[in-house]
């Protein structure tokens, strides 16, 4: 080949476009014949496939030394794990504190009781109440004593009718409405059977109880049947003595099944001392016992005394402060100070706690009134530029303050099983202060302390050897303010009541 033919072809060879460079656009052919887009893959002829081991190689390489060694050192592995965790399963649990069987609660040891002896001076009658249901059940109140609410003339037993509603009160089908309201929110329903009530004797006189008791065993029954969750009954020690005692009992307390909910048996006693009362629990068989107890004694030393007494029967007791003769609180608490100490010091005490209506707010009777009429609506704001005076304003506030801590210690009580069921220490008593301490098995621990007196006082809390529970050097402050406090001595200012809880640390 001549040197222009070799110039040539070059031309040619670089004219050529590069098939890299040309359109993908399907059409045309591309370089070697090819049509654009597509590729072309040379598979090798001697292509191996990999099948596997047969099954005689596998044999033969699992019965080597090697891997009967290996099989061996895993499977022992293996099983000295499983019997590892095993062992370490068995240590734990057996290690672990054994949780404390919980006691027998039954709704009225749920919750605070609240009394309304007088349904027209709460709101204005049966349906009024009703409509106040959603307010209560804020208060987290798990049971309404109402009444009494039959009619009778003082001291006339001829004028008793216990299966009339005085219509003052209300009506019996508005109480039937409020009984299905109140199921509906969990909150039960108690009618105070007293006969005479607004007598100075409330079962007359002792010639005529028997048949009382047979009239007040009638009504119960009615009002049972209706769909009421227990009876109360004043002065408890006459109709327990009579004959008719336990027919009584059997119609409010039988036919009692796990799956049913059970109907309170309720008793209310005066001027009792505390062995007193606990010889009612024993031999009653009241599901509750209601005493003076806190009102009648009013030393530091004498209150714990009688709780010292008391605290083992807890569910069957309840306690209040004026509320054994259906008066508010505020007859014996003369300050929001007060009222705050003891809505504190019943909603912590070992027992069901028991108010009467108004007491949430520190509610005062006007001079010459039996009931005080109920304030309602204290946290609401006034209307701008309404006419209120200073010191109205200045009382709803201290009023709205009064029910926030009411109801944040009846919130608490309900959630913590220390408070709710919990056992009972007494730490320390004076003239006119005391503390106390309340445990239950793993549970946060909570102290209680008061001083109701008018001069500052210095607390030395002392805890008895007792096994399982020890007081910790401080105490962290509950609901009042978030901080810790020391319990080497604890300094009350007059009026002061704290709560203060500490973790159980095992």
């Amino acid at each position: 080949m001549n040197k222009d033919t070799e110039i040539d072809m070059k031309d040619v060879e670089l004219n050529e476009l590069d098939p890299e460079k040309q359109p993908m656009t399907g059409d045309g052919q591309a370089a070697g014949g090819e049509k654009n887009g597509s590729v072309k893959l040379k598979v090798p002829e001697d292509e191996v496939t990999f099948t596997g081991l047969s099954k005689e190689e596998l044999m033969k390489v699992a019965g080597t030394p090697g891997w009967v060694r290996t099989r061996w050192v895993l499977l022992v592995l293996f099983w000295l794990g499983w019997v590892g965790m095993l062992a370490g399963a068995i240590v734990i649990i057996v290690q672990a504190p054994r949780c404390k069987p919980l006691p027998e609660m039954n709704w009225w040891n749920e919750g605070p009781l609240y009394q309304i002896p007088d349904l027209a001076a709460f709101a204005d009658g049966m349906e009024g109440v009703t409509e106040k249901l959603d307010a209560l059940n804020q208060l987290k109140v798990k049971g309404l004593v109402l009444g009494p609410l039959h009619t009778v003339q003082a001291n006339e037993p001829t004028t008793l009718e216990l299966e009339t509603v005085d219509p003052k009160q209300g009506k019996a089908e508005d109480l039937v409405t409020l009984l299905e309201k109140a199921h509906k929110k969990g909150i039960s329903v108690v009618l105070d059977l007293t006969p005479n009530y607004l007598g100075d004797a409330p079962w007359f006189n002792a010639a005529g109880t028997e048949e009382v008791i047979e009239k007040v065993k009638a009504a119960a029954e009615h009002w049972l049947s209706l769909g009421v969750d227990g009876i109360k009954l004043s002065d408890l020690t006459i109709p327990a003595s009579s004959l008719e005692w336990s027919k009584l009992q059997a119609v409010v307390q039988g036919n009692r099944t796990e799956d049913t909910k059970k109907r309170a048996l309720i008793g209310v006693v005066e001027s009792r001392s505390a062995a007193e009362v606990s010889q009612l629990v024993n031999t009653t068989g009241v599901d509750l016992v209601v005493s003076d107890l806190l009102s009648s004694g009013n030393g530091g030393k004498e209150r714990i005394k009688n709780i010292d007494t008391l605290h083992s029967q807890q569910r069957s007791l309840g306690w209040g402060l004026g509320a054994a003769q259906l008066d508010q609180l505020s007859t014996v608490a003369n300050s929001s100070s007060l009222i705050r100490l003891y809505h504190l010091l019943l909603f912590t005490m070992p027992g069901t706690p028991v108010f009467t209506y108004g007491d949430e707010i520190g509610l005062q009777k006007v001079q010459g009134e039996k009931y005080p009429k109920m304030i309602w609506d204290v946290e609401k704001e006034p209307a701008e530029g309404a006419d209120v005076s200073e010191a109205a304003e200045a009382q709803r506030k201290e009023q709205a303050s009064v029910r926030k801590w009411f109801r944040s210690l009846s919130d608490l009580r309900g959630k913590e099983r220390s408070l709710l069921h919990g056992d009972y220490y007494p730490l320390y008593s004076s003239p006119s202060s005391l503390a106390f301490l309340r445990v239950w098995d793993q549970s946060d621990r909570f102290i209680t302390a008061v001083n109701w007196g008018e001069q500052p006082e210095t607390l030395t809390l002392s805890l008895a050897p007792t096994e399982g529970v020890e007081l910790p050097e401080t105490a962290t402050v509950k609901l009042t303010a978030d901080k810790t406090v020391s319990l080497d001595k604890l300094t009350l200012e007059p009026g002061e009541a704290i709560l203060l809880q500490f973790p159980y640390t095992g």
